[in-house]
């Protein structure tokens, strides 16, 4: 993921002159009206695209502030040149820019669900954690989509009680929540079409350690595998049992894991077995 136009403070703190302000602060969009942006944007680019022969590029697009452009004279006058009516029609501009060029490199471009604000061109690919808000749009534009449901994919959240837990971000996502994952739960033959595959997430601003990465992740990542390759209701109970075993490999390994089988024996009781 190279993120444009917003989170992207560590750019600024060695070019300070890509900001709106010519000084560097911490709300994280690039400076839109400024054509050194869009110049340091297409030699990134043009880096990544030497280092990454893969199809798809990332190009984030998600929670762009935008205050910033409100009061930019450089960016109102981008605006008023391309008779562009707000902020968000100004992040089109800028995310539309990106896909032309991602293109004419035989590239296509994936972002987050923001990507879509302003209007989206159609052979973008959402990447998408809003299922009732960006997934629906998305498909209704014709988009492409993978699905990264923040309630089921998001393995920086707690697994348990805060106070027995490793640190993490926030939330709360226990097993049996990413085992809950169907990537195509409401969606008809033609929108499941278009749902490219499914991601799961661990973001590591809390996560110091090897140990502490495979603790977040497994055994969650087996739930989240099996469901994306299945979809349909599943069956927890049989995952859990299967669990058992295929957690030996964990242990052959030294994977550190959250334990699981308290919850397997609780279940098992729950349902006289």
């Amino acid at each position: 993921e190279i993120e444009f136009p917003g989170h992207s403070d560590e750019v600024f703190a060695a070019y300070p002159e890509l900001c709106c302000s010519g000084r560097a602060y911490t709300s994280g969009e690039f400076c839109v009206g400024n054509p050194l942006s869009l110049k340091f944007m297409d030699e990134v680019l043009t880096e990544v695209l030497e280092l990454f022969p893969s199809k798809y590029i990332h190009i984030g697009g998600d929670e762009c502030p935008k205050a910033r452009w409100k009061e930019c004279p450089l960016c109102q006058r981008r605006m008023k040149e391309n008779g562009l009516k707000n902020e968000e029609e100004l992040q089109s501009y800028f995310v539309r820019r990106i896909e032309r060029f991602l293109a004419s490199r035989n590239r296509r471009m994936v972002g987050w669900d923001e990507i879509r604000q302003g209007g989206l061109s159609e052979t973008a690919i959402v990447l998408s954690r809003k299922r009732e808000q960006g997934l629906r749009s998305a498909l209704e534009n014709g988009n492409d989509v993978i699905m990264t449901p923040y309630l089921n994919c998001y393995f920086d959240y707690y697994q348990g009680s805060r106070e027995t837990e490793p640190l993490a971000f926030g939330g709360f996502l226990p097993l049996r929540t990413a085992y809950d994952l169907d990537p195509f739960e409401g969606l008809n033959a033609e929108q499941s079409r278009r749902i490219l595959g499914v991601q799961c997430n661990l973001w590591t601003e809390f996560v110091a350690t090897l140990d502490h990465a495979e603790y977040m992740l497994l055994p969650r990542l087996a739930a989240f595998a099996e469901r994306a390759w299945t979809g349909g209701e599943g069956n927890y109970p049989d995952f859990l049992r299967r669990l058992e075993s295929f957690s030996r490999l964990y242990d052959a390994q030294g994977y550190e894991y959250r334990d699981f089988r308290p919850e397997a024996d609780s279940l098992r009781a729950s349902l006289g077995s």
